[in-house]
């Protein structure tokens, strides 16, 4: 687009290849991260790292290196793992940058480009307007009534006003536009910016963990120090017994290796980052890992109506001109002349590069009237901002020749307040209001006004306006909105509207689409009179919220909040970020959103789609469910684990050390895929979005949830000490009986493995589940198995022995056994559920 009004043409294509070889790309770059080296760093800190590195220095003191070696190989699996999985989590979370990443306008060849902010060089002429971020230092050559947010420089958060002419024409990387428009030459990029001098301060700024991560966390280090407890103790009773320190040490360890779930940890990071990764694939930018956590939880939905509900693609549909008392269609060629006039006043009151669709439709009406363009022999010498309540914008032009034209647009009550009107000119406006709007237009009012001096108003309120009429625009809903609403009816999640607009042109979009409460609405200024008890009630049962500005916006996420709610919003302006950061989750528009928004925000729709919103929060619904699967299988599969090991050796059986570290760091390694790769591919559940949203409590799992892990890992263990008791009486040795108790723990988690993957459905109908990487794992697993029993050198390495078909068969049927039984559970659960499904559909 050619930038005639403001005669800037920008560099050329070789003047920005130039300039970028001699000053680089536009990028803050400060202590540089090596991923691969903290992860390694990392891992030396892992409590299951150190112990296998401590039993192996063992084995090999005590003169048996096979172990050792084993155990050293162990490490590096372990290590190998870890750091696969760290990889796909950075990776992951690396691609988000680019999504995330700020966009710019720069005029170049005398056109207007939008770029990636890092493709920025020195000497662009970049174009910042209301809203957006500023991404390097410059000099105004040119600027409209503009204003900026110092406040990450210097602190003070009101708006700092500058121009080409003052001593202050300077911006910075970093600060906000907080009104107007503004052509900068860019002078610095990158680290030569102010920002760049002082952003050595931000390498100390660590990352606050979140508070599932803070809950998983204070589990596993519970679970460390309980098993450094037993370790002393156990260690104590060997000694005690034995007298031999390296050999109680090693069985004390290996109780230590059975206690501690290392497993969950890897789970939480690589189901929250692939968890943002997947969001990312489906055009959903995730900005903080938190918000992957919540996005189940989320009970309400706080949406503007303009370009959410709505196409946001205005078009001008019908004038209403006051001198006529007349409204007519404005599609097509404007022949008539007071229709022309009106139409021309309303571009005079919008920005003459316009972006909002309202003033591109009204550009375009104008070019359509057939009166000669004007445009390029008028120059804005002064602008009143979008303000007030209800809000207004004044736009002041002049011509070479000293004609100046005032015209004013925005809500027609803030039209009609500033006007003067009798009695029944306001009848008439009203009435043309109401009609307009009841057929779901959006309504601006039109002013005129005439000053002559150079020593303006302070507010655009204090020009003595003439009310010339009104233009009406056409929003048309979106094809697919009322489906989404549905979608989030279904899944048990309010929805409101808080919207600018006025009340019946909302109600009749909200008619429209078959919005649950279409026809109650409050008003922002009669919200913010409510008491805070009536201020409650009002956000509970009423579902459209008209003529907001953000302190009532940020009142309505706050009162959501107080009755225990779960608040999305979504926002697009600069007045939606105090509200956009207050919610749980906070939604920017990808596309028209500003950055002001998009940085207030935790997450960021790239088509401007809510429909995406419905997928997000499946997607939420899905880790939380799969997290929450991973975690019951690892808590449930070590108890049999620490129990097989701690009892023979506390009870004083024959054989007491079935298991040595070298079996448990067998069972480590199959368990650690098990719930890393398998729970995380599942699929989400057919009723996931059925459900309620869960509750955001302070616990992982309620009392039910844990019991039911817990007596899962004891009929395990049962089956384990039984498979034991019943080798033993038939005469078995410690290897075959080993091998028995072995072959009985790998069944019963390959079977956990399954039937845990619905803690509802039938085993017959998740394994039709989508999930490839089940078979894989699980064939490894039992091929890996088959290998320990039948395999020579492994057999004897493992302590093992051959078994024979009774034997085999006997072990698995009792691993089998353990498990299956939940099946039979899951089936009382779902016809109890069905016979409350019955009795609610029951007429009254």
């Amino acid at each position: 687009m050619a930038i005639n009004n403001f005669g800037v043409k920008g560099l050329r294509d070789d003047e920005v290849i130039t300039s970028r070889a001699k000053h680089g790309a536009n990028r803050l770059s400060f202590k540089k991260e090596n991923g691969f080296v903290d992860a390694l760093k990392g891992l030396a800190k892992e409590p299951m790292v150190i112990l296998l590195l401590v039993t192996s220095c063992i084995y090999f003191i005590s003169g048996k290196p096979g172990d050792g070696i084993f155990l050293a190989s162990a490490i590096v699996l372990v290590a190998g793992i870890s750091l696969y999985q760290d990889s796909r989590s950075r990776n992951a979370l690396e691609k988000l940058k680019d999504f995330s990443q700020p966009k710019c306008k720069v005029i170049r060849n005398g056109e207007v480009l939008e770029i990636k902010s890092e493709d920025v060089v020195v000497g662009d002429s970049l174009m910042v307007e209301e809203g957006t971020a500023i991404t390097a230092d410059g000099v105004i050559v040119h600027s409209n009534d503009f204003s900026v947010n110092e406040s990450i420089l210097t602190g003070e958060s009101l708006a700092v006003y500058k121009d080409s002419s003052s001593a202050d024409n300077l911006i910075f990387h970093g600060t906000m536009v907080a009104s107007g428009l503004a052509i900068v030459t860019i002078t610095a990029i990158g680290n030569q910016t102010r920002l760049g001098e002082i952003g050595k301060t931000l390498e100390s700024i660590q990352e606050e963990k979140t508070p599932l991560e803070l809950q998983i966390n204070n589990f596993v280090r519970k679970m460390v120090i309980a098993g450094l407890i037993v370790f002393v103790i156990v260690w104590g009773i060997n000694y005690f017994h034995s007298g031999r320190v390296l050999d109680s040490l090693i069985k004390a360890l290996t109780l230590a290796m059975s206690i501690l779930p290392e497993e969950i940890p890897v789970a939480f990071t690589t189901f929250m980052a692939l968890g943002a990764w997947r969001l990312m694939k489906m055009g959903i930018v995730v900005k903080q890992m938190k918000t992957v956590e919540t996005l189940g939880s989320a009970s309400v939905i706080c949406t503007d109506k303009t370009g959410t509900l709505t196409e946001n693609k205005m078009s001008l549909a019908k004038v209403y001109t006051l001198s006529d008392n007349c409204i007519v269609d404005a599609p097509g060629k404007i022949s008539n002349a007071t229709v022309q006039q009106l139409v021309t006043l309303a571009m005079w009151a919008s920005e003459p590069i316009p972006f909002d669709p309202m003033e591109i439709a009204l550009h375009d009406a104008y070019s359509k009237t057939g009166l000669a363009d004007e445009r390029p022999h008028y120059n804005m010498i002064h602008e009143y901002p979008l303000g007030g309540k209800p809000p207004m914008m004044t736009h002041l032009f002049e011509n070479a020749g000293g004609e100046r034209i005032i015209a004013a647009k925005g809500a027609p009550e803030a039209l009609m307040n500033v006007s003067h009107l009798n009695s029944s000119d306001k009848r008439q406006i009203a009435g043309a209001i109401e009609v307009l709007a009841a057929d779901g237009y959006r309504v601006l009012g039109v002013g005129e006004a005439n000053f002559a001096g150079n020593n303006f108003p302070a507010t655009q309120q204090e020009f003595d306006f003439v009310f010339k009429g009104l233009v009406a625009f056409y929003d048309p809903p979106k094809k697919n909105i009322s489906e989404v609403l549905q979608a989030f009816y279904n899944a048990g999640i309010a929805v409101k509207i808080i919207t600018g607009d006025n009340a019946e042109t909302t109600g009749a979009i909200a008619r429209q689409i078959g919005f649950h409460g279409f026809d109650e609405r409050v008003s922002g200024d009669t919200l913010m009179e409510l008491p805070d008890k009536e201020l409650g009630e009002k956000v509970e049962t009423v579902n459209i919220f008209t003529r907001m500005f953000p302190d009532a916006k940020l009142k309505i996420i706050n009162a959501l909040k107080a009755k225990n709610e779960i608040v999305a919003m979504t926002g697009d302006g600069v007045n939606d970020g105090p509200a956009l950061k207050a919610a749980h989750i906070g939604i920017a528009m990808g596309k028209k959103g500003t950055e002001i928004a998009k940085q207030a925000a935790s997450l960021i729709l790239l088509e401007d789609d809510l429909s995406k919103m419905v997928e997000a929060v499946a997607m939420g619904r899905r880790i939380y469910a799969n997290l929450k699967k991973a975690i019951q299988y690892i808590i449930s599969i070590h108890i049999p684990i620490v129990l097989t090991v701690f009892l023979p050796l506390a009870l004083g059986w024959i054989y007491p050390n079935i298991f040595s570290p070298v079996h448990i760091i067998f069972l480590e390694l199959i368990m650690g895929p098990t719930c890393s790769i398998i729970y995380e591919n599942e699929p989400m559940e057919k009723n996931t979005m059925l459900q309620k949203p869960r509750p955001f409590s302070t616990t992982f799992f309620n009392a039910k949830e844990l019991t039911t892990s817990i007596i899962q890992g004891m009929a395990i263990t049962l089956g384990t000490l039984g498979t034991y008791r019943y080798a033993v009486r038939s005469g078995a040795d410690e290897q075959l009986t080993r091998t028995m108790v072995f072959t009985c723990l790998i069944t019963a988690n390959i079977l956990l493995t399954l039937v845990n993957r619905s803690f509802f459905y039938s085993l017959f109908t998740t394994v039709r589940y989508k999930n490839n990487l089940v078979l894989l794992i699980i064939a490894t697993t039992l091929l890996i198995s088959a290998s320990l029993n039948y395999f020579s050198p492994f057999t004897n390495f493992f302590g093992f022995e051959p078994l024979t078909l009774p034997q085999l068969a006997t072990s698995i049927a009792i691993g089998f056994i353990s498990v299956i039984w939940f099946e039979l559970y899951k089936w009382r659960m779902r016809k109890i559920s069905g016979m409350a499904s019955n009795q609610t559909t029951l007429p009254q």
